[in-house]
């Protein structure tokens, strides 16, 4: 039978957002806690995504935490083997692993209003919190659409985010569903090898150069002898990003001369007109993810490679059926479709104090205060919660903002003392959303033209931060009480005296 475990905070996830919650615990000097982990290692979407050419569109020094500097990437933009082995470095340095709970699936949450707690099945035990934080990521979930007769192909079928190692490509016939970050990073690795490869684009994605060169190691020298000019490095990264913000958020319209840039990288590429039209986006470039790759167009110009400029609507036997008719016979079907990022499935599985779950109070749109609080789940914080995504960007940063946020919070428990919980008023959560969807109006995510994942099936875009890096920190640097009411324990009345039991007469 498995034993039940009573911790002060759990922690969803062991990926960025997971194990910077661990380290940032135990930098409070909170070691009572556990990183539940549903897979076998740490390292979340970096653990994941093993698919052929898989790596971070985010400078290395970036994409990376404040108070783990890494002096060794390999290169300005650093691959998943790399970036999964710098989570585990983290992991060891500051010594999360008797923390971590791997093969622990979090079944349900459910939470306890008279014992102020969560109580937590899991797949490997059941575990008691007194917070719970979520840090499973909206990247944990790959979407596989629906497409009728899928069910039936013979052939082999899977996600960009559950890459099959064990199928040989060599030869086949292959279908890659997608245009994402994830297909267009595929598409040149296995253009090599296949057969022949079809591409299904419903849209086709704005794609820059990538300017990505290997770290000499004068430069790796020079950062572990003066961790300054590293800083210095991550600093000037961050700050250009900053300065670009202002384009996608308030003067979509400064974004033209990326656009032209955009459109020159594909004509220097792509020399058939018919193919380049089908590759140039009609949307104004920021409005979907901007893409990097210096390999995807010459790919998608050999002779062995189809786009079929729609997606796919059905299968049948071993034919995918285009939704403009286009046939096509294949060996295996690659699906690059993305994740369930505005439906999050783990809200299914989360239970609040008025019995319903995290999805089901989200029916009409997602809606939480300061990407971490969501009404009606007393001592619930979210990490990577709903709008705090950022377009061009390392999510690290925000990351470290909402850790600030979670740390203050578990402050503030401290100081109200005894058996107490923070509940978010929901006046605080609306006025909140109203403020960032207002602003969220004038962007190029929203005014773009475009169609993305951002968006939830109302429109909102719930994803995105409409704002800078450094103006999220303000936002989420403190807690402050009055968005939120202080829950106390009920009290129970003395249980009553029982009277002494008589002695039994001696036999």
């Amino acid at each position: 039978m498995a034993k039940h475990e009573h911790v002060r905070v759990a922690v969803i996830g062991s990926g960025f957002g997971g194990i910077g919650a661990a380290v940032r615990l135990r930098r409070e000097g909170i070691t009572d806690f556990v990183v539940l982990e549903r897979a076998d290692s740490v390292g979340g979407a970096w653990r994941d995504n093993s698919y052929p050419g898989c790596a971070c569109d985010v400078p290395s020094h970036l994409y990376s935490f404040s108070f783990a500097p890494n002096p060794d990437w390999p290169r300005t933009f650093s691959g998943q083997r790399h970036i999964r082995a710098y989570l585990e470095h983290v992991t060891d340095t500051f010594g999360i692993r008797p923390h971590l709970r791997l093969n622990h699936e979090m079944l349900k949450a459910r939470w306890d209003a008279e014992a102020l707690r969560w109580e937590i099945e899991t797949s490997g035990g059941t575990f008691s919190a007194e917070v719970l934080v979520s840090a499973a990521g909206p990247l944990s979930d790959p979407k596989i659409p629906d497409i009728p007769g899928l069910a039936d192909f013979p052939g082999k079928v899977f996600h960009s985010a559950r890459w099959d190692h064990d199928y040989d490509l060599r030869g086949k016939r292959v279908a890659m569903v997608g245009t994402g970050a994830s297909a267009i990073q595929i598409v040149p690795e296995i253009q090599r090898e296949v057969g022949r490869l079809t591409l299904f684009q419903r849209t086709p994605p704005w794609v820059m150069p990538r300017m990505d060169r290997a770290i000499s190691g004068f430069e790796r020298r020079l950062h572990r002898a003066l961790p300054a000019t590293a800083t210095l490095r991550r600093g000037l990264l961050w700050g250009i990003r900053e300065l670009q913000v202002g384009a996608f958020t308030k003067h979509p319209g400064e974004l033209g001369l990326v656009e032209r840039l955009a459109k020159a990288n594909i004509a220097r590429s792509i020399k058939d007109p018919e193919l380049r039209a089908r590759l140039t986006p009609s949307y104004r470039i920021g409005c979907k993810r901007i893409l990097l790759s210096n390999t995807y167009y010459p790919a998608l110009a050999q002779p062995n490679v189809d786009v079929v400029a729609s997606g796919l609507r059905e299968v049948r036997g071993s034919t995918v059926v285009a939704a403009d008719g286009t046939e096509t016979e294949v060996d295996a079907i690659v699906f690059g479709t993305g994740f369930h990022v505005t439906d999050i499935p783990i809200a299914e599985r989360v239970v609040g104090a008025e019995g319903h779950t995290l999805a089901e109070s989200w029916k009409d749109g997602v809606q939480v205060l300061r990407g971490a609080t969501a009404g009606g789940f007393p001592n619930l914080m979210m990490i990577i919660g709903p709008n705090t995504g950022l377009g061009n960007s390392s999510m690290i940063l925000m990351i470290e903002s909402q850790l600030n946020y979670m740390a203050d919070y578990l402050r503030q428990l401290n100081v109200l003392g005894g058996r107490a919980a923070l509940a978010v008023r929901p006046s605080a959560v609306n006025a909140w959303n109203r403020k960032v969807q207002s602003r969220m109006e004038r962007t190029v995510w929203k005014a773009g033209g475009c169609d993305s994942w951002y968006l939830d099936a109302n429109g909102r875009n719930t994803t995105l931060w409409p704002g800078t890096t450094a103006e999220f920190r303000r936002e989420t640097r403190q807690v402050d009480l009055s968005e939120y009411e202080v829950i106390r324990a009920p009290r129970t009345a003395p249980a009553a005296r029982r009277p002494p039991k008589k002695k039994e007469a001696a036999q």
